[in-house]
């Protein structure tokens, strides 16, 4: 049998054609929904660039009667949105405490770190630069009560101490939930099942309102631990879930080679199955990430100034009420940008282990 050559790829505009201007109706499609979009652009680059107004020398008044957007406000408001209550004289340090968890972060996507031990001492360390910088009240540093604290960095606080302490217990739950004893794995399960089957508002609700009046008070502690204590139970609960299925994806026979070869239960854990299970876990792990840095905004129902409190004092007092449109805009902008960068290190994560397999 003589071998038949592949038919050429077709060439872009063939496939465009194809695709979108194959009949009559199909090209009338493309054509009205290109005009649309491109009105749609047209508008929103005419509202956000060409006829917007950035000087903040004019103060409110440079916008009054503009076309188009007032980002005079961000200007002048930054530092509210920013650090909200935080003591204005002492903004740096909350800068830098921001700065910090960056680092941490960067660090952590580097592969030569990527071990239970540098990732430990990566994160424990860098939240506790991060603490002593928000809080001070050693090494010369102000005190700066949490009740003082604002913003992003607030923001930022509870999304990594809501992580910190959220993934151990999820693990813990994991490992509960998968008990070859049904007692153990079965109350586990009730108590995953029960937290998960609440919303997050009514525990953040319970734990910085109501819990006050059923515990003495030496074990009540602080208004903000308690709502982050109760969000790191939420997201465990879900998290050791997503753990439980990426447990389950691993084969059997991983465990049994690991019985078979003398391990113990730990060694069999740490070494053989919790790696692959993670590894089958990351794209809902780094999704629950995204759900729970987006629901800090929640805490402003409770009475915290995290970012989106922030904002809305930005706009909400003085002359600035018109412009609250585009503070929303550049606080979207803000949790963008923490959103996309998590989904982008979820994907290099995934092609970097997918390398790795195919070696």
């Amino acid at each position: 049998m003589s071998d038949v050559a592949a038919p050429p790829a077709p060439s872009i505009l063939e496939v465009v054609r194809r695709r979108y201007f194959s009949s009559v109706g199909n090209t009338l499609l493309t054509v009205v929904s290109l005009a649309l979009l491109g009105t749609i652009l047209w508008k929103v680059l005419d509202w956000a660039v060409f006829t917007a107004v950035f000087s903040t020398s004019g103060g409110p008044e440079a916008c009054r009667g503009a076309d188009g957007a007032c980002w005079s406000v961000i200007g002048a408001r930054w530092r509210l949105i920013f650090f909200g209550l935080y003591p204005y004289e002492e903004h740096w340090r909350s800068g830098l405490a921001c700065l910090v968890v960056v680092v941490m972060t960067v660090l952590s996507c580097m592969p030569r770190y990527w071990s239970m031990k540098a990732i430990s001492v990566i994160w424990i360390g860098g939240f506790a630069v991060f603490y002593v910088l928000m809080k001070g009240g050693v090494l010369g540093l102000v005190r700066v009560d949490e009740q003082n604290w604002g913003g992003l960095a607030l923001t930022v606080f509870i999304f990594v101490t809501t992580v910190i302490i959220g993934m151990p217990l999820s693990l813990a739950w994991a490992l509960l939930r998968r008990s070859e004893l049904k007692v153990v794995s079965r109350v586990t399960a009730v108590i995953i099942d029960s937290v998960r089957s609440l919303p997050l508002v009514s525990i953040l609700f319970t734990f910085a309102i109501v819990l006050p009046f059923v515990l003495p008070d030496w074990l009540t502690g602080d208004k903000l631990y308690r709502a982050i204590i109760g969000s790191a139970l939420f997201f465990s609960a879900y998290q050791a879930e997503i753990i439980r299925g990426g447990f389950q994806g691993v084969p059997k026979g991983q465990e049994e080679a690991a019985k078979a070869l003398g391990l113990g239960y730990w060694l069999r854990i740490g070494k053989v199955l919790l790696p692959q299970a993670f590894k089958n876990a990351l794209p809902a792990t780094i999704n629950q990430f995204v759900i729970t840095f987006k629901e800090t905004s929640l805490f402003i129902i409770i009475g915290f100034f995290e970012v989106l409190a922030s904002g809305n004092a930005a706009y909400g007092t003085g002359d600035w009420t018109f412009a609250y449109v585009e503070v929303y805009v550049f606080i979207a902008a803000i949790y963008f940008a923490f959103v996309f960068s998590l989904s982008r290190y979820g994907a290099f994560l995934e092609r970097r282990m997918d390398a790795g397999d195919r070696r």
